[in-house]
């Protein structure tokens, strides 16, 4: 996916929102699984990594990761999020690796056979669905969406999931890597 579709949470922005009013927030889990054979690393010099109150560490691209929630009909993207970098490190690695990056502000990265793992509590990764209603939706994630960072193969940076919402709770279902 190149680029960003502007899709503006509409009740978001209306005078009478308080800050005490609630919003809807689709929160799930992200795993990112280095499958190249050399590192993955920030593209912009650590002097140059933005400090991110939210999360309370460095951060070292401006997108990460795209999150859309598309009429599973249509196709038509009906609610967005996105995610600033993951504080790079290897959460866990496959057997025969090794751990080599932690979440610091001079060793982040993602090592071949790793894995960065966020959990879905973590705040500001999340898509606001105040206003979706009930139905059937695809959820599409895509991680290095600008393709700032090179990489041998683009082609599995993208997962969609079957997602029933009911208006109460979402199911997500038969998630699989796709092509852009």
């Amino acid at each position: 996916m190149v680029g960003l579709a502007c899709v503006v949470v509409q009740s978001a922005y209306r005078p009478s929102v308080r800050d005490i009013d609630y919003r809807v927030l689709l929160r799930f889990p992200q795993k990112v699984r280095n499958m190249g054979t050399t590192d993955f690393l920030p593209v912009k010099p650590r002097h140059q990594w933005e400090w991110h109150s939210c999360h309370q560490h460095y951060h070292s691209m401006d997108a990460f990761s795209h999150y859309d929630l598309l009429d599973i009909n249509t196709g038509l993207k009906v609610a967005e999020g996105h995610k600033a970098s993951f504080c790079l490190e290897d959460t866990g690695c496959d057997p025969g690796f090794h751990r080599r990056y932690a979440c610091t502000a001079h060793t982040q990265g993602l090592s071949p056979g790793c894995h960065d793992t966020y959990a879905a509590n973590i705040d500001c990764q999340w898509i606001d669905i105040t206003d979706v209603p009930p139905g059937n939706y695809i959820l599409k994630v895509t991680v290095n969406p600008d393709f700032l960072v090179a990489e041998s193969d683009f082609s599995n940076n993208v997962v969609r999931c079957e997602v029933f919402y009911t208006g109460v709770y979402i199911q997500t279902r038969n998630c699989v890597l796709t092509g852009m």
